[in-house]
C-alpha cells in the first residue's frame, strides 16, 4: 500500500461531527470499496482498495479490503464515530475482511444487512452458437 496516499487522505480534516452513521461496503470481484454516511445516507468519508495505491488484481485480496476498513475506522474516530450499522453489497473477497478492521478499530457495530442484488430472471441467455 502506498503509505503517501494514505497519509494524504488522512490529513484532509472533516468538518463534520458524527456520532451515529452507516456503512456501506461494497464487495467486488475486482475492487472493495467503503462509504461511511450519516443517517440520511449523505456520504462523510469514502475509499476503496484502489484509492489506497492496490493495483489490479491485489485490488482484490481480503488484505486490501481490510486496509480500506482500518482507514474508514480511523477517519470515522477522529470525527466522533461510535456506533454504526454495516449494509454490504456483493460477493467479493472482501466482504468479512472490512467489517472486521473496522470493528477493530473499536466503534460498535449496531446491525449487518446483506442487500447483495439477486436477480429473478436476469437478461435473455445468448442464442446457441451455430458451428
Amino acid at each position: 500500500m502506498d503509505a503517501g496516499r494514505k497519509d494524504r487522505a488522512m490529513a484532509k480534516a472533516n468538518k463534520r461531527h458524527l456520532e451515529k452513521g452507516i456503512l456501506h461496503i461494497e464487495a467486488t470481484f475486482n475492487n472493495t470499496k467503503a462509504i461511511l454516511t450519516d443517517e440520511k445516507g449523505n456520504a462523510v468519508i469514502s475509499s476503496s482498495a484502489g484509492a489506497l495505491g492496490f493495483s489490479g488484481a491485489r485490488k482484490s485480496t481480503p488484505y486490501a479490503a481490510a486496509k480500506v476498513g482500518e482507514f474508514l475506522g480511523e477517519k470515522g474516530l477522529t470525527i466522533g464515530l461510535k456506533e454504526a450499522s454495516v449494509v454490504i453489497r456483493g460477493v467479493g473477497a472482501g466482504r468479512q475482511s472490512v467489517l472486521r478492521a473496522f470493528s477493530g478499530k473499536g466503534i460498535q457495530i449496531r446491525s449487518i444487512k446483506d442487500a447483495t442484488p439477486v436477480p429473478h430472471n436476469g437478461p435473455r441467455p445468448p442464442k446457441p452458437r451455430r458451428v
